[in-house]
Order: C-alpha cells, then sequence, then structure tokens
C-alpha cells in the first residue's frame, strides 16, 4: 500500500498511487475501464470524482435537487479538497 504525504500537501504532489489510495480511503470507487474516474456514495448523496488533466472535476447528485459541479486544483492541500469534497451539495 502506498503511503500518503501529510495531508496538507497539495495533490501535484502526491504519485497517482497515493492519490488512488486516498481515494480508496475516503470509499470511493472507481469506474471499471477508467481508472481516472470514481464515485462516492454517501447516505444523502453521491459524488462523481474525475481526475482530470488541470484539476479534480466533482459532481454531486442529491435526490431533488440540481446537480452541483466544482473544479478543485491540484495545487490545493489534500486536506481541502477532502474537506470539499465531504461537505457534499
Amino acid at each position: 500500500m502506498t503511503a500518503l504525504p501529510s495531508d496538507q500537501t497539495p495533490l501535484n504532489q502526491h504519485s497517482l498511487r497515493a492519490l488512488e489510495h486516498w481515494l480508496q480511503q475516503m470509499g470511493a470507487q472507481p469506474f471499471e475501464g477508467e481508472p481516472c474516474r470514481w464515485t462516492l456514495v454517501e447516505k444523502d448523496w453521491t459524488a462523481h470524482l474525475e481526475l482530470d488533466r488541470e484539476d479534480l472535476r466533482v459532481t454531486w447528485h442529491q435526490t431533488g435537487r440540481p446537480d452541483r459541479h466544482c473544479s478543485l486544483p491540484y495545487g490545493l492541500p489534500r486536506a481541502d479538497v477532502d474537506a470539499a469534497i465531504q461537505a457534499g451539495p
């Protein structure tokens, strides 16, 4: 298993394996055959995460509400990105 850098380390300083490990620790699951796309299912919402070229794109889905979209730059610390994703829509 890949050790994660400090949670104050920007995402752009994580290896791909470390990013995958972090997403798995959050409870996200990769899309089959699409290693850059992940899904995180929570009680009240679902987030689709995409490791894009410039940033981490997040789309939250919640029943009865419009989808919310966010692009999180890889220069942000992992703790901030984690908090933004976990905050949900």
